[in-house]
């Protein structure tokens, strides 16, 4: 009895961590994308720079945490096969504080269409927030901050899609 109380008081915690209230967020709509590099063997080098003129959305995640999961799994069955050819368009996940061995290791099974870049000293992370994950940003083609959202809501995703498509529009007018 005592080992399933804290098994489920285990499970509490880390999906409270996963979905506490973005209190700790850094970058918030309406703010320029920082600077940064992420490097991976398997993908090469990703700088914030590489991604100018680019609609893109960023996504911080952990292996472990199960908001993280339904959410790269809506990445993958919805918002990836809807933009994957999309010239002006990246998706960008980043694994906090996996190397890029743990990444290999968890897209192993899930097949992810998409490249896990690994963060694994929160370099990356720590400039957009100190907490929280899953966490996603969609940036325009301004480098400007259109959302930031903590946690997986899969009607929120929806609407960020409508936004992607809407700023994709807007770049093929101009």
């Amino acid at each position: 009895m005592r080992r399933n109380l804290i098994m489920f008081l285990s499970v509490c915690l880390m999906l409270a961590s996963c979905v506490r209230s973005g209190s700790q967020d850094r970058i918030k709509a309406g703010d320029t994308l920082p600077d940064f590099t992420l490097s991976s063997e398997a993908y090469g080098e990703l700088s914030s720079s590489d991604l100018k003129g680019k609609v893109t959305y960023l996504c911080f995640f952990a292996t472990w945490c199960p908001p993280c999961q339904q959410k790269l799994a809506a990445l993958r069955d919805t918002l990836y096969p809807m933009f994957e050819n999309e010239e002006d368009f990246r998706l960008v996940v980043v694994g906090r504080e996996h190397t890029e061995e743990e990444l290999a290791e968890f897209d192993s099974t899930r097949k992810f269409p998409f490249p896990l870049y690994p963060d694994p000293e929160r370099k990356v992370y720590s400039l957009f927030a100190s907490e929280t994950i899953p966490r996603a940003y969609l940036i325009d083609r301004d480098g400007i901050v259109q959302d930031a959202e903590t946690g997986y809501d899969r009607e929120h995703l929806a609407a960020v899609m409508d936004i992607i498509k809407a700023l994709l529009e807007d770049g093929r007018q101009q």
